[in-house]
């Protein structure tokens, strides 16, 4: 399985809900808590073009945030990106 991680704020409702997801399915997340530094995030978003949290890898892939990984969910791909 290829490794997860997620950048994240504490505050974030949506970070929450996109580790939620994961910790349910048993997929081991690397967390990644970037509260109040803001030159990591600076750094993160200029990398993925993305400028809000949560910031989800699987592998070395971006596959977006939240809302991208409910979609990949519903559609059963969330699977077959974990595999490889």
């Amino acid at each position: 399985m290829k490794p997860v991680k997620v950048y994240s704020k504490s505050y974030c409702p949506f970070c929450h809900k996109a580790i939620q997801l994961l910790e349910e399915k048993n997929i081991n997340v690397e967390i990644i808590d970037i509260t109040g530094d803001e030159d990591r995030m600076m750094t993160l978003s200029s990398e993925t073009n993305c400028d809000t949290v949560p910031q989800i890898f699987i592998g070395d892939d971006f596959i977006g945030g939240c809302d991208e990984l409910m979609a990949l969910e519903e559609t059963g791909e969330l699977e077959k990106l974990l595999e490889g």
